[in-house]
Parts: C-alpha cells; sequence; structure tokens
C-alpha cells in the first residue's frame, strides 16, 4: 500500500467539513482538515451564528421596549449597535476556539491555506507565503458557497452589500432595501426593522419565502406589515445606483420604478465555491457549479467524496454535517451509509420563529397523496401569550389514518420545537403518538400537543368546527 501524508484529507473547514474530520480522526484515521479562511466556515463565522447573536439582542431590544406592559419599568431603551456587534463577535470567536480545540483534541491536523486538488491522491495548500504538498488515500470536498451575485448593474457599487459585508457592520445604516424575499432576505428584515429601521423588500416571485407554507407566509407577512416593512412581489430588478444613497430600480407590471435606502442588501441565494479548487484535474462530473455524488456521498471519482453546499442537496448547516458522517464512514470504510433527505428540518429565525419538516400540503397536492390536517392557533396558547408573541400556527400533515407526512411551525421557539415532529416523521410515527404523549404545561410545545388533537377531532383549547 503507498504510503501517504494523510489517510483522509477533509477540504474545508464548515460545519460538514470540520465535524466529518473528527468524525473520520474517531474512526482511527489519520486526517488533516484544509481551510483557508476561519474554522466553522460561513455558517459560524458569516451566517448562522453571527445573525442569530444578532436577532438575539434585536429580540431583547424589543422585549425592553414593550417591558412596561409587564409592569417593568426601564426608561428610555437605546441600542448601541457597535456593543450588539461586539457581543456577536465575541459569540463568532468563542465557537471558533472551541472547533480548533476539538480538532485538536481529536487529533486531527489543521492545514491552514488554499487547498487545490493535483491528482487523486496529491493536494496542494497555498497560504500566501509558500506551497506545500500533501497527499492522501481519501479525499473529501467540503468547500460550501458564497453569496451569489447577479449581474444587476451597479451591484458592484458603494453601500451595495451580500450578507458576508453586512454582517461585520459596526455601524447600522439608517434604512434599507433587499433585493431577495427568501429566507435569508427576511431575516434580515425582521432584524433590521425590529431595530427599528426602514426596510424595503423587492422579490421577484409572487410570494415571498417560496416554498413555504402559504398560509405561515400570510402570517408573517402581516408581522412584518405592523414592522412596517415594504414588502414589493412580482418585481424584476434592474439597476442599482450606488452610493450614499442607494437607488434600486425594477420593473413592475411594465412599469419602471425605484427604491431607496442607506444600503442595499443583495440576498438572492448562494453559489457553490468549487472554482479553482482542481476539479476538473480529477475530472469530477459537475452538474454546473455543483458536484454530482451518489447516495453514499461518493463522486465519480472513487477515493472522492463531496458534502455541504457544493453538491446542490440542500444548502443548510445540518444537512451538510449528516453528509459529513455518512461520507466519513463511507471512507473509512466502517460502514455502508446513505444519505435520507426526506426528513431535513428548514428553520426561519423570524419573530415568531417558523420551522417545518416533511411534505407540506402543496408537496401532498402536487404529489397526489391523500392527507388530512390537524392544526391549532397560537394565539390559544398560554406560554405563547405571556411571552406577548402569540400570532402563529401548529400544523401537522397525515395520511386520513394518522400516518404524520409533515408539519409546519409559526410559534415562539419553533425552530427548537421541530426536532421532536422531526423524530416522529423520521420513525415512521403517528398523529396517535403525538397526542397520546403528556406535553409539558405551559409550555409553546402544547401548539403540536393540540394540533394532533385537533387532527383527531378533540382539541378542547379550540372552538368546535363547524359541520
Amino acid at each position: 500500500m503507498a504510503e501517504y501524508s494523510f489517510d483522509i484529507i477533509v477540504l474545508g473547514g464548515g460545519p460538514g467539513g470540520y465535524e466529518c474530520a473528527i468524525r473520520c480522526a474517531q474512526y482511527g484515521k489519520k486526517v488533516a482538515l484544509v481551510e483557508a479562511r476561519d474554522l466553522g466556515g460561513t455558517c459560524l463565522n458569516r451566517g448562522c451564528i453571527p445573525t442569530k447573536a444578532l436577532l438575539h439582542g434585536a429580540e431583547i431590544y424589543e422585549t425592553a421596549k414593550n417591558a412596561a406592559d409587564c409592569g417593568v419599568m426601564t426608561g428610555e431603551v437605546g441600542l448601541d449597535f457597535a456593543k450588539l456587534a461586539e457581543y456577536k463577535d465575541g459569540i463568532v470567536a468563542k465557537l471558533r476556539s472551541g472547533v480548533a480545540g476539538l480538532e485538536k483534541a481529536h487529533g486531527v491536523k489543521v492545514i491552514k491555506g488554499f487547498g487545490k486538488v493535483v491528482d487523486e491522491h496529491t493536494l496542494t495548500v497555498a497560504d500566501g507565503e509558500g506551497e506545500e504538498t500533501f497527499t492522501f488515500d481519501k479525499l473529501i470536498l467540503a468547500t460550501g458557497s458564497s453569496p451569489a451575485r447577479p449581474p444587476i448593474p451597479g451591484i458592484d457599487g458603494q453601500n451595495v452589500v451580500t450578507s458576508d459585508e453586512i454582517l461585520s457592520m459596526t455601524e447600522l445604516p439608517e434604512s434599507f432595501v433587499i433585493i431577495g424575499g427568501g429566507v435569508i432576505g427576511i431575516e434580515f428584515a425582521t432584524l433590521f426593522a425590529t431595530l427599528g429601521k426602514p426596510v424595503t423588500v423587492i422579490e421577484m416571485m409572487p410570494s415571498i419565502m417560496p416554498g413555504v407554507d402559504p398560509d405561515i407566509v400570510r402570517l408573517i407577512s402581516r408581522v412584518l406589515k405592523k414592522k412596517k416593512v415594504s414588502v414589493i412581489n412580482n418585481a424584476k430588478v434592474t439597476g442599482i445606483e450606488g452610493g450614499e444613497n442607494v437607488t434600486v430600480r425594477y420593473e413592475l407590471n411594465g412599469a419602471e420604478k425605484t427604491a431607496e435606502g442607506a444600503c442595499c442588501v443583495v440576498s438572492v441565494g448562494r453559489r457553490a465555491m468549487t472554482a479553482n479548487i482542481g476539479l476538473e484535474n480529477l475530472g469530477i462530473e459537475m452538474n454546473r457549479a455543483f458536484v454530482v455524488i451518489d447516495e453514499h456521498c461518493r463522486t465519480n471519482v472513487p477515493n472522492v467524496y463531496a458534502i455541504g453546499d457544493i453538491t446542490g442537496k440542500i444548502q443548510l448547516a445540518h444537512v451538510a454535517s449528516a453528509q459529513g458522517f455518512v461520507a466519513a464512514a463511507n471512507a473509512c470504510e466502517v460502514k455502508e451509509e446513505v444519505m435520507d433527505y426526506s426528513v431535513v428540518p428548514s428553520c426561519i429565525y423570524t419573530s415568531p420563529e417558523i420551522a417545518f419538516v416533511g411534505l407540506s400540503e402543496e408537496k401532498c397536492k402536487a404529489q397526489e397523496i391523500e392527507y388530512k390536517v390537524g392544526s391549532f392557533n397560537v394565539a390559544g396558547n398560554g406560554r405563547a401569550m405571556i411571552m406577548g408573541d402569540a400570532l402563529g400556527t401548529a400544523k401537522l400533515i397525515a395520511t386520513p389514518d394518522g400516518k404524520l407526512l409533515g408539519a409546519q411551525l409559526m410559534a415562539p421557539r419553533a425552530t427548537d420545537m421541530i426536532a421532536e415532529l422531526a423524530a416522529v416523521l423520521k420513525m415512521g410515527g403517528t398523529i396517535e403518538d403525538i397526542s397520546s404523549t403528556i406535553h409539558p404545561h405551559p409550555t409553546v410545545s402544547e401548539s403540536v400537543y393540540e394540533a394532533a388533537h385537533d387532527f383527531e377531532g378533540l382539541c378542547c383549547h379550540a372552538l368546535p368546527k363547524k359541520k
């Protein structure tokens, strides 16, 4: 057997890559993790974690402003955004340091620099001062994605930014125009509006958050309207004029219109980072910019695997991590594992939060699956009412005989509660499994319990339905 520098090299240190490297080390392999930027990738440094830290600060700010409703007299509430940004950076730094410590503790060699594949067993890493060459038996690609920048005239202008730049700001612009009403765009709209800034969202599709349950979209649209967010649907952006005050031109119903703000945030999806890493040297099969993989996360090159956003499956950190575990098991030849994408929870950190898993009503209709719905209005939940956040719904979708097919939640802490429903769905569980499980009181999770009872026609905390 040939002597290699490492049994396995993982190229990319995001959630999928760094966990995959640890798992390979746990399987007894000599492992290197190559990362050009900071450990933790986009999610930890420029995505999930910093965004949620800022949203947490915005939530506290809003709670403080409304504290008098509960008899708590705070006086005038102010916001120091630089301090909030410092808090966010502290959380990120602590978690990043934790990742580095975990890699070291598990014996993973972290190599700083830009990795490029030379052939099926060789990788070079350039760090700005020089270049080193390493060999490997197996390679796992995990280079992630970056914000997409569509070819809009003026997109590189002054005060036109992506999520990467907006999350590094220490001063908050006075107003925003957000191009893109998907998950990331609406999370940013929630953040900025909660912090008291005027926000306009421009979305090409007929509705914001395409793919999300229409009932939930209607509810979150009410929230955005209350926060004075202006949402413009069916609009095509035609140009941007950057400057101290940014002007965004768009077409709506055949007419050209404009929206202005101190900052324009471009939030129209993400692109795979597969360029310039040497994939052509291996003859890796591609689907546009994405790496083609099988159910084992293996590419067409037998000793090369790929995980995360570059695979074009589902661009979520927890999917990348799950793929990393599958790739590790197969690359280390410990056991044969396959990826199952049928049960993947999705979370949107608006206020209230949104979370869903499995099939929606629209998907059931499209697949001609017979289904029945049980639902509960979160306005009837005591805990949500206490929290002052009682607009929302819990919706369970199941076969007529009760096998769970999917769930959609809009409620406080919905992103935490969705795991219960994902577990039931993964195990092939039923509505009765939920309705017969005692849920603690008072909790928001009782909304799920009530939705299960509604499916059975036995909900105690809702008015009887008209027959």
